[in-house]
């Protein structure tokens, strides 16, 4: 696996650190270190979740018709579709990598420091 950054992946960065710095000090503000530790929750209940659906939904009672309809759809697909689609899902696993570990640096911080300075353990 070869890292190349181009010019977008680097505004891409950017606007992550921009948006995750923004997001956290809202949540410090309106809620304490308790608010990033939820932050990190949230954003890793997320990234395992579209991990685990893997360009599929899941199945649920009331959305049965709808998943039978994707498989049938999926096996109408011809080869060279089928490949493209596992490609597609493959290339999001770098971003979902990017995600657990923020998700991990924030429940980390969020919650010890909760530990360390409001619960004074």
């Amino acid at each position: 696996m070869h890292l190349r950054f181009r010019t977008s992946d680097v505004v891409h960065l950017v606007l992550l650190v921009a948006s995750l710095g923004a997001t956290s000090y809202v949540a410090y503000q309106i809620v304490g270190f308790l608010g990033i530790g939820v932050l990190g929750l949230i954003i890793g209940v997320i990234a395992l979740t579209v991990e685990l659906e893997g360009g599929r939904p899941l199945v649920h009672d009331q959305a049965a018709s709808l998943y039978i309809q994707f498989m049938a759809a999926e096996e109408r697909m011809s080869a060279a579709e089928r490949a493209e689609r596992r490609a597609e899902i493959e290339s999001a696993g770098s971003p979902l990598l990017v995600a657990k570990i923020v998700s991990a640096g924030l429940i980390v911080v969020g919650f010890g420091l909760f530990l360390v300075f409001q619960l004074g353990v």
